[in-house]
């Protein structure tokens, strides 16, 4: 059974954020409305679009979810 997005984003969760993933899951945990049982692109991509102003790029959604189907292999 594949992992949620959200699931395999908090693995990349630190105290102190080292780079823009590990911001993007440590802003994504404080963001009680995030689609936590989301394994689809357009449904979190389209959220993030009108609700993460917390990311800076959405190139780093882009990066995050390339790295996310590759550690599922879909």
């Amino acid at each position: 059974m594949r992992k949620s997005f959200y699931h395999y984003l908090m693995k990349h969760r630190q105290p102190a954020a080292k780079d823009d993933l590990t911001r993007f899951a440590n802003a994504a945990y404080d963001d009680h409305s995030f689609p936590k049982q989301s394994e689809k692109y357009d449904e979190i991509s389209s959220y993030l679009e009108m609700n993460g102003s917390y990311l800076e790029s959405m190139t780093i959604f882009d990066q995050a979810w390339d790295h996310y189907l590759i550690d599922e292999k879909v």
